[in-house]
């Protein structure tokens, strides 16, 4: 076994009326000039950023407004909330919205207190040091962004999405109220199901040992997704529902279904969906969908057993005591969800017909143009990477 670490420095404060904290939080960080960063015009309809800036006005705290977070979001954007920062002298970043909203302010964290070009740390030219403090009001429940170390942002120049994973960006507190979900159009709903299924499938698919206790954590958390889910495309106002979907977005990407592993888990999916919303700007959680069927059974022969048993413990695969076939049989399983979600599971069933000429580019890129391999439970380079896309489309 090899060391793993879980570290957990986000405040949550989750209930009712949990936006109505804002105040007390940014007092805690001495906060008096603060950006509000947001994307969704639901916030601006619904009431919520009125709401937010009557808080801030009547505490004595300056802020400033920017808007225009779309899903993958823009590294111009960025730039935007970086310069407006510094002129404005912001000590505080708040971010009202998803994980779009999220990954975008802290990227604008990392850039105002950095000399350089912000998209060094997205390309591995430099390690973030510092960044600007950063908080939320979460809107919607999919990435987890609100307790994970990472940030993923879309350079329009070359059309790549890139991650960048570091503690200083962690917030310091994430107010999450499950009624502001309740507005949530079904496919953006479906599209979190998946996102928070696959993070903490991906860290199931460990490139080593796990431990059984952290291995039911994630069966428990699956099956309450499963569950929660439906109920929440049934009843969108169903609280229940959307509280657990809250709770477990944050839980599946804050470290903790893969504390005691070997690794941190294997992630090919996600690189390989980076790169195809990167080129299409697919939703996230769709491309999740359209990639992990073809994944799943181009690496099937590394541990058909771990494979089979995600199916019986969480999609009701019956155990026949053959790993391979109990596999398949899960992948299958794991189609036909997404299927009755309303999720695709092919490239094709996004619209978008891919051409062999595409497909290497998306290799070319997913390797970072030769220089890195992607995947722990199965390693994979630009060849495997090809087939996968062409097992996908």
């Amino acid at each position: 076994m090899g060391l793993s670490h879980y570290y957990t420095p986000t405040r949550v404060t989750f209930g009712p009326g949990a936006e109505d904290m804002a105040v007390q939080e940014l007092k805690k960080e001495g906060a008096r000039r603060v950006l509000i960063h947001y994307g969704s015009a639901r916030i601006e309809k619904n009431g919520l950023l009125d709401k937010i800036r009557k808080q801030l006005e009547e505490a004595g705290i300056e802020y400033f407004l920017l808007s225009g977070v779309v899903p993958n979001p823009r590294l111009s954007l960025v730039r935007k909330g970086i310069q407006l920062c510094r002129e404005n002298r912001a000590d505080f970043i708040l971010a009202v919205g998803g994980g779009s909203v999220i990954d975008s302010a802290k990227c604008i964290g990392y850039g105002a207190a950095y000399d350089g070009d912000v998209w060094d740390f997205y390309s591995q030219k430099a390690v973030p040091q510092a960044s600007l403090p950063v908080g939320c009001v979460l809107t919607m429940a999919a990435a987890g962004s609100e307790m994970s170390d990472s940030s993923v942002i879309t350079n329009e120049d070359g059309e790549l999405k890139r991650g960048c994973n570091s503690d200083v960006c962690r917030l310091r507190f994430a107010l999450m109220n499950p009624q502001l979900t309740y507005s949530l159009p079904p496919y953006q709903t479906s599209c979190a199901i998946v996102d928070i299924m696959m993070h903490t499938m991906e860290r199931y698919f460990t490139g080593g040992s796990s431990l059984p206790l952290t291995d039911n954590l994630a069966f428990a958390l699956l099956n309450t997704v499963k569950q929660a889910g439906l109920a929440a495309l049934e009843n969108g106002d169903d609280y229940t529902a959307r509280a657990s979907l809250m709770w477990a977005s944050s839980l599946s990407h804050n470290g903790l279904m893969a504390a005691g592993n070997d690794t941190k888990g294997d992630w090919a999916c996600h690189q390989l969906e980076h790169e195809l919303s990167g080129m299409f700007d697919v939703a996230h959680g769709a491309g999740l969908a359209a990639i992990w069927p073809a994944w799943a059974r181009f690496c099937m022969s590394v541990s058909p057993g771990r494979i089979a048993e995600l199916g019986r413990r969480v999609f009701c695969v019956e155990n026949t005591g053959d790993d391979e076939k109990d596999a398949e049989a899960a992948v299958e399983a794991v189609e036909a969800f997404y299927k009755s979600i309303n999720m695709p599971v092919r490239i094709k069933d996004l619209g978008i017909e891919l051409t062999d000429e595409q497909i290497s580019t998306l290799a070319e890129k997913c390797t970072f143009f030769g220089k890195r391999r992607i995947g722990a439970f199965r390693s994979l380079g630009r060849e495997e990477i090809e087939k996968i896309y062409t097992l996908a489309r």
